[in-house]
């Protein structure tokens, strides 16, 4: 195969994008555009007549949906299009090659004064991951099993897109073009891989990956669709076993340990000059990757699960939250919320993390204690949790540890995801 292009969402139903256009690109007509601003209201073409010619977009928006949300002015390589979809407004899609997409995924992920082998293994997953949806089926945005009166069994996967191939944001991969990258550190990663991804059984690996597994990472099927994945197997994220602790962690004492713990683990750091130096910005606000804890009072748990799942989840009183099933990581993927008035059984466990915060909970590896009772109606729910993110695959954090630590990108790959190996596939 040839190297695949791409075209990438960066803003979707706008009313209005602005953008500047330095020398260097050129509109359909073949017409050069000069330094300026141009706020489009109709559809809008230009091609950068310069191989390293870059275009800045204002108001481009991140962590839609999640707790870091805001808009960020961009620089960005590659064309830029504007498209009016009918009663969607405007969307702005950008089209350049996998490779120097690649160059801002791995710094928008992770801080480019990363260590250069987490770039690599970095670049590597996500090519791949490009490159096995691009390969795969487009499914739906939400996916549900197992729907009967009380119960709530959905997971969300890749967005599907009308008019591009993927969002620049977390729900494919973060994307915010060349606005990160200050050194020549992404693109040394990348051309160091070109063309390289994980195969597994003659398939390109469906890579997934999140910030911290939380010292275990989780199966495939906990996340997704009832079927699990050879080389997305749940795996203890240190070197030997977890001395101490009891497996599996999908038994409910077991999972209490391990949350209430500390395990010695690659991700188990909280040194603020190792995560400074491998995290963006805007990921740095938050210190408590490895555990967390946030408390809910009764009302506010009631709030939420009435705003995020409607009248089904008017349960009156909340009088507990339990976990009903786990993975392998500790983390829930079907919970059962009890109140005065019924129950309701809630997963996967995306749907988890998000009916019990007005974002998303880190992750749902969590146990939950009551503060407060009168008639067996508690005042407050302590949820005290493991990780960040689903858990499967690859653990940011954790690798970024294991390169520090002398690991060449190879062994980082091979750590996560079993059984897999490295192939080139393109030129």
């Amino acid at each position: 195969m040839t190297e695949p292009r791409l075209r990438v969402g960066l803003i979707q139903g706008a009313h209005q994008i602005a953008f500047e256009l330095p020398d260097g690109f050129r509109a359909e007509d073949g017409s050069v555009l000069h330094r300026g601003t141009y706020k489009a209201r109709e559809g809008f073409k230009a091609n950068p007549a310069q191989p390293d010619a870059v275009f800045a977009v204002s108001g481009v928006e991140i962590g839609i949906g999640f707790h870091w949300n805001k808009k960020e002015r961009q620089k960005f390589r590659g064309s830029l299009e504007i498209l009016r979809t009918n009663g969607s407004g405007l969307t702005l899609v950008n089209e350049l090659g996998l490779e120097a997409y690649l160059e801002s995924v791995i710094t928008s992920e992770m801080s480019e004064g990363a260590h250069p082998e987490l770039l690599k293994a970095h670049a590597v997953i996500s090519r791949s991951w490009v490159v096995a949806q691009m390969e795969r089926p487009r499914n739906a945005v939400v996916r549900e099993s197992a729907i009967r009166p009380g119960v709530i069994s959905r997971w969300y996967d890749r967005e599907n897109h009308e008019t591009f191939d993927f969002c620049a944001d977390d729900h494919c991969q973060r994307y915010q073009g060349v606005t990160k990258a200050t050194t020549a550190a992404a693109s040394n990663a990348v051309a160091a891989t070109r063309a390289q991804v994980l195969v597994s059984e003659g398939t390109v690996c469906d890579t997934r990956y999140s910030k911290s597994c939380g010292g275990m990472t989780e199966k495939f099927s906990s996340a997704w669709e009832d079927s699990d994945v050879a080389y997305l197997t749940p795996v203890y994220d240190g070197s030997g076993s977890p001395d101490g602790f009891t497996l599996p962690l999908s038994a409910e004492a077991n999972a209490r340990d391990w949350i209430t713990s500390s395990p010695e683990a690659f991700c188990n750091t909280n040194d603020p000059a190792v995560l400074n130096r491998i995290l963006p910005d805007f990921d740095r606000a938050t210190q408590d990757f490895y555990r967390w804890k946030v408390s809910l009072t009764q009302d506010e748990v009631g709030k939420l699960l009435l705003e995020k799942l409607g009248s089904q989840a008017d349960l009156g009183a909340i009088h507990s939250i339990v976990a009903l099933e786990r993975g392998p990581s500790s983390r829930i993927v079907r919970l059962l919320v009890t109140g005065e008035k019924g129950s309701l059984e809630v997963g996967k466990e995306l749907e988890i993390r998000r009916i019990l915060s007005t974002s998303h909970l880190y992750s749902s590896a969590f146990i939950v204690e009551t503060v407060g009772s009168s008639n067996a109606v508690p005042d407050e729910f302590v949820i005290s949790g493991a990780g960040w993110g689903h858990g499967v695959g690859l653990c940011q954090i954790g690798a970024a540890v294991m390169a520090d630590q002398g690991y060449k990108y190879e062994q980082i790959l091979s750590h996560y995801f079993r059984g897999a190996e490295l192939k080139s596939i393109y030129d």
